[in-house]
């Protein structure tokens, strides 16, 4: 399945269930190899331009991090033609300068679950992608650009710890975390990014901050009361930075290497590759595999 008029695909978190502004929207019902997707995909308008939401948690909230289906999501958003996805998710902040109500646009991120899947590939097919830097340089150039004067702190730049959830951190954990430099938490970008580098979509994450964690001493710790508080405002916030940078994003991607990310990365031979494989992973490989 594919529409040729769709490029964009936006990721929503929690409190992030549908996305304001868009018009003539269609739900959209995508079969994968991977099982389904969080729910139905909303393709419709936006700023003029063809675009899928996906809320990652379904509507309503059905699903825990662990039991998301991320490969269903990105190739489902694969299979419609999309190039580029942007996230928004809430997280919690591990930084005094990064406040509750900020929004930080992730660069890099450290891997802490354990339970997920985060590959297309195995099963008789090998690749390995560079995922040194994990976000699209361009799509983040343009979150940050279409941030306007007045609004939210964003910050430039920030490393996201995902945990595996669906428990907040402890205290301990937490000093870990500030120790190693990271600057956010949260529960769900990191196999994102990952598969969207394997699927040659670029990626950007515009992480939503809601609380400080449990680290902050003068600060309630981390509370599901605490971080329903400050969604409506951040999905607010989200919703015009993503309106704006889905108006600037040009037709062609220019400027990164994402598109090509599996150039040389396939490892296996491609006459050991069966047949049933290639069917499966067409949308992915199949031009590398020609």
């Amino acid at each position: 399945m594919s529409d040729e008029g769709i490029r964009c695909g936006i990721l929503g978190g929690s409190g992030l269930y549908s996305l304001a502004g868009m018009s003539d929207v269609d739900e959209v019902e995508v079969e994968t190899p991977f099982g389904p997707p969080s729910d139905k995909l909303l393709v419709g308008s936006l700023e003029g331009r063809r675009v899928a939401f996906l809320a990652r948690h379904g509507r309503g909230h059905r699903l825990l991090p662990t039991e998301i289906n991320f490969r269903a999501n990105i190739f489902a958003m694969k299979s419609l033609g999309i190039e580029r996805i942007v996230s928004a998710s809430a997280v919690g902040s591990l930084r005094e300068s990064i406040r509750p109500r900020d929004a930080v646009l992730v660069d890099q991120f450290i891997d802490r679950t354990n339970r997920r899947v985060s590959t297309f590939f195995g099963s008789g097919i090998v690749a390995h992608v560079s995922l040194a830097d994990p976000v699209c340089p361009q799509l983040r150039e343009i979150l940050r650009d279409a941030r306007e004067e007045g609004e939210p702190t964003l910050h430039d730049g920030g490393t996201y710890v995902c945990i595996e959830g669906p428990a907040f951190s402890t205290r301990a954990e937490s000093e870990l975390f500030r120790s190693w430099d990271a600057d956010v938490i949260g529960m769900t970008n990191l196999q994102e990014a990952r598969l969207a580098r394997e699927a040659e979509i670029c990626y950007a994450s515009l992480a939503l901050v809601t609380d400080f964690d449990c680290w902050h001493e003068e600060e309630d710790d981390v509370s599901v009361g605490a971080v329903m508080k400050n969604l409506t405002a951040n999905g607010l916030f989200a919703a015009k930075i993503l309106r704006r940078a889905v108006r600037s994003i040009p037709e062609r991607r220019q400027g990164c290497s994402c598109e090509d990310a599996l150039r040389g990365a396939i490892i296996t031979r491609p006459e050991e590759i069966d047949d049933a494989t290639r069917r499966k992973l067409a949308p992915i490989v199949g031009r590398h595999l020609d």
